[in-house]
């Protein structure tokens, strides 16, 4: 076995570790829907479906990235309680509004 792929599979499995313990995760899937709310800000986020509902943060910015750090999407909200569709594949992401950051998974 060669010192790249021994490097590789411990990497693979410090990722996977990272994965499991990080908290906070929101799963779309059907119309099951699940609300995220920060006790420090008024800012509401809620996803349902391929959908995300943001209430509280009017004139932010909503930076939508995937698990890689790529950015897939940046969105302004205009008013205070407005729903987007977010037109994304399968797949897991990090949405930041302001200095609230969280993951979701659209399924």
């Amino acid at each position: 076995m060669s010192i790249a792929y021994k490097m590789k599979k411990i990497g693979l499995i410090i990722m996977g570790f990272m994965l499991l313990a990080a908290p906070n995760a929101t799963f779309a899937e059907g119309e099951q829907q699940e609300t995220i709310e920060n006790t420090l800000s008024d800012v509401t986020l809620r996803v349902a479906n391929n959908k995300i509902r943001v209430s509280g943060a009017n004139g932010q910015v909503m930076e939508i990235f995937n698990l890689t750090g790529v950015k897939v999407a940046t969105i302004r909200i205009e008013n205070g309680d407005k729903s987007y569709n977010l037109n994304l594949p399968k797949g897991c992401y990090i949405l930041k509004v302001g200095k609230i950051v969280r993951k979701i998974s659209i399924q």
